[in-house]
């Protein structure tokens, strides 16, 4: 039996999901599954998670049962995979009783792929799943699991159960943002130590990262969307009524806006997510209640009203935007009356100094003073050298000056304090401080204290910040803040590597440059217009007929035929039987609406290019002789267009009409060289061949 290998899932991968290769890390996950193990996976949203454990599914003798958090995230993804035509089905308490059973003798009878379940549901399972043969075990929003993760779910502390219960079936833990401490948790709470892990980089380089102080944040975003007509996006507000207030203020505006939060019924917010799925209400202005999960590839942009409490969850909720790969925005407010009240939330809690460690971070992100990228990798221990050119910071960059000699001495007083210190002692040690903490611990002897005591305390701290957020430092959170050195950090200190720090200024006035608006042609709004046409008919969000990636694909290759049609990006066997005589005829009604609009000789020389017709095959398609043809090639190359009007007429014609020309000549008219040849050279190749004459075209 020929050995499971990422390379035989090709084949699967274009007739179920339309694509020709993978993306990156895809094909070492999806071989560590293949093989049988454990393997914990951390990949950006958009990434292609989901791909990790559907390819393998569908190869693999048995069931997958997918663990996966929302009834909303189930339901998409469960849409999509049957619109590929893969035996998907979803268990949670939504059903009624009817549905239930009809899918639990769905899977007794072997005939599901995938099964996905809710893991408050999971232990209605446990005797089913003992007689059934599983493939693989697939724990989505795998962070839910560790009181370290920012959506810590109760219910996921009892999937430890499966691998005692299934020791050899692989399971594959999934998520998209955990630092250090959940990624370690994960492994502790799944019972799966030796798992291979698999980290992806977190760098999303499609999403602008925009931040902004709060004055006039309404205003601000009216301008915003002034420019970005038509396209879906969510606002992240703190507050119930904020929610509720914001979205009133849009209403009345005129843009089709709905508050979600945890407030509304059950009912109601399930309503609210399908119009947002569906396109119907393309803005949602919600708390954090809203988004984990919602599998919607065409999110335009993200806007923080306020600041959130923590990287994890920003970085988690920045991620709903541009999962298909094409542009978008991001926009982050922050105030200080956001840490006020954020701080105040976090009081009294059992994990009160991690959350407060944690705000912190999230504060030096929104007052960074260096490229916002570089800061948000570096969180998640990855560490870019380059600034990305696709952030505010980046656009309208401060002035810099060479700061590693401050660099140095930061560093310097972090190793000496053996990287055991949170950012204030090494601040008041580099400060020279006279303080009990510094005295009790004996800092006060080592080389560093007082090394940068001519440097104010606040701009100390907004250095070691800017250090932090270029990742020459790191935060173990988890670990009382300590501060941490960076392989990066090692080069500032011993290979002379240098750092530019921005300068400290009160204020910094900048100007914002925003993401505009993409024009879509006029091609791509037809063909949308068709896939929600077809959505409808089926009563699935628009994005389960082709992602808005696809469409781009279908409007830049512009298939005419179904042969073509299958080399759209997005399009496989079951899509193609299914769609492609429908949008085969919208693509090319618009093509020969356009042709029809071209001047003739246009028209004649976008055939022989992109059709690859000669020029007998173009007169007979357009009803024309072929000496009008030739004509009109004439006419693109004296127009500049790149043809090569040699292959059309031998050296030895051109040579014939060189001696004519001679004995003639050189007279205005075709007539006299047409019966000079007895009418054997056809009119259109003395036309060409004087043309090429007189054009210098050949040595004569």
């Amino acid at each position: 039996m020929e050995t499971m290998t990422s390379q035989n899932m090709l084949p699967l991968l274009k007739t179920h999901f339309g694509f020709g290769s993978f993306l990156p890390n895809q094909e070492q996950i999806i071989n560590s599954v293949l093989s049988g193990n454990d393997t914990i996976t951390i990949m950006p949203t958009g990434g292609g998670k989901s791909l990790c454990f559907q390819l393998p599914a569908l190869a693999m003798e048995g069931t997958a049962i997918v663990v996966s958090p929302l009834i909303a995230l189930m339901k998409d993804q469960v849409d999509a995979l049957q619109t590929n035509g893969i035996a998907a089905r979803f268990f949670n308490s939504s059903q009624p009783y009817e549905e239930q059973q009809q899918v639990l003798r769905e899977l007794q009878s072997g005939n599901l792929k995938l099964l996905y379940v809710a893991p408050e549901s999971l232990p209605q399972l446990n005797f089913i799943l003992k007689t059934i043969k599983i493939g693989l075990f697939a724990v989505d929003e795998a962070h839910c699991i560790s009181s370290w993760g920012h959506d810590f779910r109760p219910a996921y502390t009892q999937l430890k159960s499966l691998k005692e219960q299934f020791p050899n079936v692989p399971l594959i833990a999934l998520t998209a943002t955990a630092d250090r401490a959940t990624r370690e948790d994960i492994a502790v709470q799944l019972a799966i130590p030796n798992a291979e892990t698999f980290i992806a980089s977190f760098d999303r380089p499609n999403l602008y990262l925009d931040v902004r102080p709060g004055q006039n944040r309404n205003k601000q975003i009216f301008d915003f969307l002034k420019n970005h007509k038509g396209e879906c996006g969510i606002i992240y507000c703190l507050s119930r009524k904020s929610t509720e207030k914001l979205a009133a203020t849009l209403s009345a505006k005129g843009y089709k806006a709905e508050a979600y939060h945890a407030g509304l019924t059950s009912e109601e917010r399930t309503q609210i997510q399908e119009n947002f799925i569906n396109d119907i209400s393309p803005i949602i202005v919600a708390t954090i209640a809203f988004g984990m999960g919602i599998d919607k590839s065409n999110v335009r942009w993200v806007i923080h009203y306020n600041m959130p409490k923590n990287i994890d969850g920003y970085y988690q909720e920045i991620g709903r935007s541009g999962r298909d790969g094409l542009p978008a925005h991001t926009i982050l407010f922050h105030s200080f009356g956001d840490i006020v009240m954020l701080r105040k939330f976090a009081e009294g809690a059992d994990n009160e100094a991690y959350q407060l460690a944690k705000l912190e971070r999230m504060q030096q992100y929104a007052e960074a003073l260096s490229c916002r990228r570089k800061a948000l990798l570096g969180y998640f221990g990855e560490h870019i050298t380059e600034d990305c050119g696709n952030c505010d910071i980046c656009k309208t960059p401060p002035k810099y000056f060479d700061g590693t000699l401050i660099a140095q001495k930061i560093c310097s007083a972090v190793a000496r304090l053996e990287e055991q210190e949170a950012l204030g002692m090494v601040l008041d040690v580099l400060r020279g401080a006279q303080n009990a903490q510094v005295y009790d611990k004996g800092y006060q002897n080592i080389k560093t204290y007082g090394a940068a005591k001519n440097i104010a305390w606040r701009d100390l701290q907004q250095y070691a910040i800017q250090l932090l957020n270029q990742g020459v430092l790191q935060i173990y959170f988890h670990e009382n803040g300590r501060l941490l050195l960076t392989p990066l950090a090692k080069k500032v200190l011993f290979e002379g590597k240098k750092v530019r720090l921005a300068n400290i200024i009160q204020e910094v006035e900048t100007v914002k440059t925003e993401r505009a608006s993409r024009k879509r042609a006029e091609l791509f709004d037809k063909l949308r217009k068709l896939r929600l046409k077809l959505a409808e008919e089926i009563n699935k969000p628009a994005f389960v007929v082709f992602s808005d990636a696809t469409l781009e694909d279908m409007e830049h290759k512009k298939p005419r035929t179904r042969e073509e049609f299958t080399e759209v990006s997005g399009v496989g066997e079951f899509k193609l039987e299914k769609y492609a005589d429908d949008f085969l005829k919208v693509i090319n009604r618009h093509l020969d609406g356009l042709e029809n609009n071209l001047p003739t000789y246009e028209r004649s020389f976008k055939m022989f290019v992109e059709e690859k017709l000669s020029a007998s095959e173009i007169a007979e398609k357009r009803g024309l002789s072929e000496d009008s043809i030739y004509g009109h090639f004439l006419k693109m190359h004296e127009g500049g267009s790149e043809i090569d009007l040699l292959q059309f007429i031998s050296s030895d014609e051109i040579k014939k009409i060189l001696e004519a020309n001679d004995q003639l000549g050189n007279l205005d008219t075709l007539k006299p060289y047409f019966e000079y040849f007895e009418e054997k050279i056809p009119y259109w190749k003395i036309k060409m061949g004087l043309y090429l004459l007189n054009n210098s075209e050949i040595n004569r």
